[in-house]
């Protein structure tokens, strides 16, 4: 991942392939669930329905970036790291869970504030 990042050094072209796959998988994903109803463990479809490019989804994308550039892990590899006992994943996992956590309390709030007030 970090020879990927590495642009001006010994660039690694082997992720942008992952990213290919990821996506055409994802795609072919996306493609059958919106011809469903039922998921097929039989609960509703619920895909989202948003396509705004909102400063929440930008400032989530870029900590998220810098967080992987960064520290050279994503959250999978990251979880594996830190079982593994690399030190540098501690430090990433508690980064992630932190920001899981301020995602969380943002969420509530959000949910807090559109409530309407009874009679």
């Amino acid at each position: 991942m970090l020879g990927f990042l590495d642009l001006a050094g010994q660039w690694d072209p082997s992720l942008a392939f992952v990213m290919v796959g990821a996506v055409a998988v994802g795609s072919l994903a996306f493609f059958v669930a919106r011809r469903r109803d039922r998921s097929f463990l039989e609960l509703p479809m619920q895909l989202p329905i948003s396509t705004a490019i909102t400063p929440r989804l930008v400032l989530g994308s870029a900590a998220f970036g810098i967080g992987w550039g960064l520290a050279g892990f994503c959250p999978g590899p990251a979880l594996v790291a830190l079982g593994a006992g690399y030190p540098k994943a501690v430090g990433f996992v508690a980064a992630m869970v932190a920001g899981m956590a301020v995602f969380r309390l943002d969420e509530r709030k959000q949910a807090t504030a559109r409530e309407v007030p009874g009679p």
